[in-house]
């Protein structure tokens, strides 16, 4: 791989430059659709239920939801804006007039999208804090998982994006991928008290389970072989994706 790493820091620094011109815009709507997830649906249905998976049902929910901020904040900005980027404002077109290669261009992009990641995450997380609903002292383990988080959706944004033929077909990612994960990850319910056999396998498949469960895995200082197999899948997958997604933009981007 002909990378380097001062290359890629400056795709890294262009996409902060212009992020910071526009956070106000793009941080807050993304912060905010899990906090009203949290209010309504963990404050609120959680006054009708005592417990989920043997906790209060706002406490169940907050680790969960710590992951999907990390996974919005990271994937609007692998999916349309890495996009636009390459294929309406030219700006790869531009960058490889310098020295940078089409592997710095990627790197540099997952590098800015771990780094939403982690402040979408981070400053759930301090929402969370806020709320009372960090049980005990390894509940601070949860901002490990979220640039894992954003690693594993930066890689699958990033492939899709490289792959697609058209702007539209981001609709296809959001309603038919994004959204069965957040219902279907063990976010709103325990998978594994309401699914078995066949099922539970191809659960096991899903992206967003992984995080979820090692941050509420955290939460609850529940530590086990199992968050051993998610860090594996999440490494794993992502290893696989950013090795297609290097052979995408090398190809779009060179011929």
């Amino acid at each position: 791989m002909r990378l380097s790493p001062r290359h890629a820091f400056s795709v890294w620094q262009r996409n902060a430059t212009m992020y910071g011109r526009t956070w106000k815009f793009t941080l807050l709507p993304n912060f905010f659709e899990p906090v009203f997830y949290l209010t309504s649906i963990g404050i609120g249905v959680g006054s009708y239920l005592q417990t989920m998976g043997g906790v209060p049902y706002a406490e169940f929910l907050a680790p969960g939801l710590i992951c999907v901020a990390a996974m919005n904040g990271v994937s609007y900005e692998v999916t349309y804006n890495v996009f636009v980027r390459m294929n309406f404002e030219k700006a790869y077109d531009a960058m490889l007039t310098t020295p940078i290669l089409p592997d710095d261009i990627l790197a540099g992009e997952l590098l800015w999208a771990l780094t939403r990641s982690t402040l979408y995450g981070s400053v759930f997380f301090l929402a969370v804090l806020l709320f009372g609903l960090t049980p005990g002292p390894f509940a601070a383990g949860a901002l490990l998982v979220v640039p894992l988080c954003g690693l594993l959706f930066g890689a699958i944004g990033l492939t899709y994006t490289m792959l697609i033929p058209g702007i539209e077909m981001f609709s296809f990612y959001f309603t038919l991928f994004l959204t069965p994960l957040f219902l279907f990850s063990d976010v709103f319910f325990p998978i594994d008290e309401r699914l078995s056999g066949g099922w539970l396998l191809v659960a096991e498949m899903l992206p967003l389970l992984h995080p979820v469960r090692l941050t509420r895995a955290f939460f609850r200082g529940d530590m086990g072989w199992l968050m051993l197999w998610d860090v594996v899948y999440i490494l794993g997958v992502s290893a696989l994706l950013l090795a297609q997604a290097r052979r995408a933009i090398r190809k779009r981007l060179t011929t």
